[in-house]
């Protein structure tokens, strides 16, 4: 009887979206001596790669990347003849992509969020009148929305109009629109 056998112990998949058959299939067609032979195979490997993946036929070079791939999971070591050029080791190995550059921004008042700031920021920039007024004004809406967000007590206007006079320099009071925590969903009480 035979043992159970774990992935853990069985060799690292290198391209695990192919599974475990596409692997087993590269590497008896990297042990068959006839070259006619490991063309065949290959070709029909292939095939069963693009069944795997008839989303990328519409993708112009969907032949060229199966080969790469097919060459890429035999570790470089099959010898067929490609219609494309084989891919190079040294490309593949040791390259990693770059790092994604995160923007950091540490807005100080976090439960408002950076496109607060933003617009705050953009409405510094305009001359006084009544497109800016009412760009203060939604700006202050938008303002106690996101204060709700995070707080569960409703909002006075009083606290975005000191907000936004301390940093836009205004003298208005901005009313906003009308929340309460009555418009909230309450959690339904489940027994």
């Amino acid at each position: 009887m035979s043992t159970l056998e774990y992935n853990t112990e069985r060799t690292k998949l290198i391209i695990p979206e192919y599974g475990r058959h596409i692997h087993q299939m590269i590497d008896q067609a990297v042990a068959i001596k006839n070259k006619e032979e490991r063309n065949k195979m290959a070709k029909a490997i292939i095939g069963v790669m693009g069944n795997l993946n008839p989303h990328l036929r519409d993708v112009p070079d969907f032949q060229h990347k199966l080969w790469a791939q097919l060459f890429i999971m035999s570790n470089f070591e099959l010898d067929v003849d490609s219609p494309f050029e084989k891919p190079s080791k040294e490309l593949y190995v040791n390259s990693k992509p770059n790092k994604l550059e995160y923007p950091q921004s540490y807005p100080k008042y976090r439960f408002y969020g950076n496109n607060i700031k933003k617009m705050i920021d953009i409405a510094l920039g305009w001359e006084d009148g009544e497109l800016k007024d009412k760009l203060i004004a939604n700006i202050a809406n938008h303002m106690k929305k996101c204060f709700l967000n995070w707080n569960k007590d409703s909002v006075d206007d009083k606290v975005s109009s000191e907000f936004l006079k301390n940093k836009i320099k205004t003298n208005n009071n901005y009313k906003t629109n009308k929340t309460n925590n009555k418009n909230r969903k309450k959690s339904k009480r489940r027994y």
